[in-house]
């Protein structure tokens, strides 16, 4: 397995507890466990997911449905203290290449210690993708005109310095979206003033960080798995609800979302200007904003936002493109991220090596002409981790009809009927069009215009379909 965040952790316990004779090991090139949130540490950094959903299936939350980092760190802790996966995992160990020979129907792992730079190899039956789905080393940059004659501090949530201190200093964070909203509340009560410089408007929802329905289940002292199992469905079809109006009825969506935000807003806000996006909710994910925190910093004056663009850097702060000036000792570029192709790993296929951008998805999981590979990728409007268990469930599974049937080897193909299906992008733009994911198309591999090979569906749909997807329907070819 590659990679040990919340995805890592999760397949890790899934094959323990279903296949315990299984050996297996967890490379990581981080230092420690966490993925996102062991190199995300930016003031305030926490979920924009409520916990019950994005912890496990099989662990209950017992914390806040919005947590902070550290205390998401702490629940993957404590999984892999009880599954014992210390001694599986191994930090430090950065997978540049994965090569696979059918003679041996094996693959050979290439690794380098980030910390001595020694290179190790590693031979595997089945390679388990769970690096995530982002570029970890290198955040979304741009550069702006005048930026070498700054005096002040520019720096990227995604690299965020221990030794910055912003007490008392004027920052504008450029961004308005999850990160954004997180930073802003966060900064807001030690520095001057925070300004938050958007080019466009995001859509914001503002839940409860601790939700009534769990404070009432909690004070009826019933069992933690229970409280677990009765949160996530609760969130589950709350979001089934945004995620099926949304499709159906983006107006109604619209009005719901603008409704609810008003009444927390400064008296005589420009909503137009200011927070009315100009694509369809949930075209982008939306901005969670536990309590209203954000809106109570702009009610306060303690932050406030700039609609506008960056027209270039001054010495003391930024030009937007109206030609305002916002003085600034502080720019946080909360601009994103790239996507990263399975972590940038080099794979071959018996020696030739393999583009991605030709190959085809299998329901999300696994990829047209690459053998005993599967990979993690969780959802983009409900918690990741939802289908982390959902990826697990049919990995499993697949792994148990392999051993029934005696297969060394399983990968998927195209069926004659569908060599000439059209294919589609990885992400459908008019689904989903967020920045990272529009700069990364080009990188990505495809989906079709069918099952199984097409991926980014709801959970409500896929907790249905995949639990009962055949495994002998001919898309997959086993050895």
């Amino acid at each position: 397995m590659v990679g040990a965040g919340v995805s890592g952790i999760g397949a890790a316990h899934h094959l323990r507890d279903r296949f315990p004779e299984r050996t297996f090991v967890v490379l990581d090139a981080q230092e420690a466990r966490g993925g996102t949130w062991w190199t995300h540490r930016y003031p305030g950094v926490r979920s924009d997911s409520d916990l019950f959903t994005y912890g496990y299936r099989f662990k209950p939350w017992r914390g806040p449905s919005i947590a902070a980092g550290a205390e998401i760190l702490a629940y993957l802790d404590e999984v892999i203290a009880e599954d014992d996966l210390a001694p599986h995992i191994h930090y430090r160990h950065r997978v540049t290449a994965a090569s696979w020979s059918g003679a041996d129907r094996r693959w050979t792992v290439e690794v380098t210690r980030e910390d001595t730079r020694e290179r190790l190899r590693f031979t595997a039956d089945f390679l388990w993708m769970c690096q995530g789905y982002y570029d970890h080393a290198t955040p979304h940059r741009p550069r702006w005109e005048g930026m070498d004659r700054y005096r002040g501090v520019v720096v990227h949530p995604q690299a965020w310095p221990e030794d910055l201190d912003h007490t008392g200093k004027r920052v504008v964070v450029i961004g308005s979206g999850a990160t954004a909203a997180t930073l802003v509340p966060a900064l807001a009560g030690t520095a001057a003033h925070v300004t938050m410089l958007q080019r466009s408007p995001s859509y914001w929802f503002a839940p409860p960080r601790h939700h009534e329905l769990a404070a009432t289940l909690q004070q009826l002292d019933i069992p933690e798995e229970w409280t677990h199992e009765i949160m996530r469905r609760q969130y589950a079809a709350q979001v089934n609800w945004l995620a099926r109006t949304a499709r159906e009825a983006p107006e109604q969506l619209h009005a719901f979302l603008m409704d609810a935000m008003r009444p927390l807003l400064p008296e005589g806000t420009d909503v137009e200007k200011h927070f009315t996006p100009r694509y369809r909710p949930w075209q982008q994910r939306i901005a969670v904003v536990p309590d209203g925190d954000l809106f109570t910093t702009l009610r306060a004056g303690t932050a406030s936002i700039v609609t506008d663009t960056v027209a270039e850097f001054t010495e003391h702060g930024i030009r937007t493109g109206s030609g305002e000036e916002l003085e600034a000792d502080v720019v946080v570029s909360a601009t994103g991220f790239d996507l990263s192709v399975f972590g940038g790993v080099a794979f071959t296929v018996d020696g030739e090596p393999v583009d991605f951008t030709r190959r085809v998805t299998w329901r999300g999981i696994m990829i047209s002409d690459v053998p005993n590979m599967a990979y993690t990728f969780g959802y983009f409007r409900h918690s990741w981790t939802l289908r982390v268990d959902l990826v697990a469930d049919l990995v499993t599974r697949l792994f148990t009809h392999m051993r029934d049937a005696g297969a060394a080897t399983v990968v998927p193909r195209l069926r004659p009927e569908e060599q000439d299906m059209p294919l589609r992008p990885w992400s459908d733009p008019e689904n989903f069009n967020a920045g990272y994911v529009m700069r990364s198309q080009h990188l990505m591999f495809k989906q079709g215009d069918r099952e199984p090979w097409t991926h980014m569906l709801e959970h409500e749909q896929e907790q249905e379909i995949l639990p009962k997807a055949d495994l002998a329907d001919g898309s997959l070819v086993y050895r």
